[in-house]
């Protein structure tokens, strides 16, 4: 019975972990790179030739970004990605979205939308339902913790302002900053965005809680109600 296709069974010139050690690990493809984490192929064929495969998987965007929106079923239905290689490839997926949101951090400035923008675009932007978070924030307007409050179908998203304000007299915040993501890609506010951040408004005056911004994340890019004017 024949065996599934190593790496040192490649030709040295194909060889992923030789090109890197050689070339650096930016000389190496989007299939090169995921055949160094998946290691072995399947029966006649190479990691690298598996690894395209699961490139060529991805749901209406094209390589590394279409891999976001596969789950570990959808993986495991291309032959020879097991439920292990499926796992391995979500879990350097995450870790990946930890990486760009730890190096976002250090650049956060909460009175700067595009900041916050950056700092939950890797997390948000991949999504195909609704999340909606609220930042908590103290005195001196420092990050005390950000909450998911709701995550909601592709359309749309539960949020009533009481579950919101329950969190931010639970964390003794004085400020907070809503963000979600749009699974379309499109950061322009729907009606329903318009009308719950209202009523938060309101509802935040009374408590003196305001709402400083709500930013909508889109593929890429974002939408600041603090910056259009709506939020004063």
């Amino acid at each position: 019975m024949q065996n599934s296709i190593t790496m040192k069974e490649m030709p040295s010139l194909d060889r992923p972990y030789e090109k890197c050690m050689h070339e650096g690990c930016q000389c190496l493809s989007d299939a090169e790179l995921l055949g160094v984490i998946l290691r072995t192929g399947k029966v006649g064929e190479t990691a690298v030739s598996l690894a395209q495969k699961v490139l060529n998987q991805s749901k209406g965007e094209s390589g590394l970004a279409g891999l976001y929106r596969l789950t570990i079923p959808e993986l495991m239905k291309i032959p020879g990605i097991g439920q292990v290689k499926a796992i391995q490839i979500l879990c350097i997926l995450e870790l990946s979205k930890r990486i760009a949101k730890a190096g976002a951090r250090q650049q956060l400035q909460l009175n700067k939308p595009e900041t916050i923008a950056r700092y939950y675009m890797e997390q948000l932007c991949h999504e195909q339902n609704e999340y909606i978070i609220a930042m908590m924030l103290d005195t001196k307007s420092h990050l005390i913790k950000d909450v998911v409050l709701s995550k909601g179908t592709v359309n749309t998203s539960l949020l009533t302002p009481r579950e919101l304000f329950i969190e931010a007299l639970r964390y003794q915040a004085v400020g907070i900053i809503l963000v979600h993501n749009h699974p379309s890609g499109e950061p322009q506010p729907s009606q329903d965005d318009y009308t719950i951040t209202k009523r938060i408004q309101k509802c935040g005056m009374l408590l003196q809680i305001p709402l400083l911004d709500h930013i909508i994340i889109g593929n890429q890019c974002y939408y600041s109600m603090r910056e259009d004017g709506i939020i004063q």
